[in-house]
């Protein structure tokens, strides 16, 4: 009698991105335009893409952070970190500038798993700007706040250049996941 395989434990990897992963950054960054032009106006270029001109700057200023993310040895998205509040202007606040995950991988904790780990590495005061019509994201990211402090998160919603749902917490040195 044969055992039944069993299947491998998901592997995931948070990998800050180098300089020559930047045509990756720059694939992902096509795909999460092309989700998030369902929610606001986005167009695409004369050479058929969308763009992101803020890519060089997270290998340009030192306050910003990109990272790739693989699950088993795949991409699965990307997450770019910065110093420096787009709400307030507070220097000291860490702001996720940027965060999308592979349709294939979301809705498997993949999303919140990664979270967590980018809120662990980066203690001290955050905030995560959400478009309010992007409600699965405003969702997502009321669950994953919440699991990680332990603690209810309710979003202020604010206006400056655009409309957001604000969720600021704080990550504490030494945070585990709960």
């Amino acid at each position: 009698m044969t055992q039944p395989l069993e299947k491998p434990a998901a592997h995931l990897e948070i990998i800050p991105a180098t300089l020559e992963q930047e045509p990756i950054l720059g694939n992902l960054l096509e795909l999460y335009s092309h989700d998030f032009s369902e929610l606001q106006e986005l167009s695409l270029g004369e050479d058929g893409r969308f763009g992101y001109k803020r890519l060089p700057l997270y290998w340009s200023e030192p306050a910003r952070y990109p990272f790739l993310i693989r699950m088993n040895g795949k991409w699965a998205g990307l997450v770019f970190v910065k110093r420096g509040s787009e709400v307030s202007g507070r220097e000291a606040i860490w702001d996720m500038a940027e965060f999308f995950i592979v349709r294939a991988y979301r809705r498997r904790g993949v999303g919140t798993q990664t979270a967590h780990e980018i809120f662990r590495r980066f203690p001290g005061l955050w905030e995560v700007r959400v478009v309010p019509s992007n409600v699965p994201a405003c969702h997502f990211w009321a669950r994953a706040i919440s699991s990680f402090t332990g603690e209810a998160i309710n979003p202020a919603r604010v206006e400056n250049t655009n409309l957001w749902e604000l969720y600021s917490f704080e990550s504490k040195p030494g945070a585990e996941l709960r």
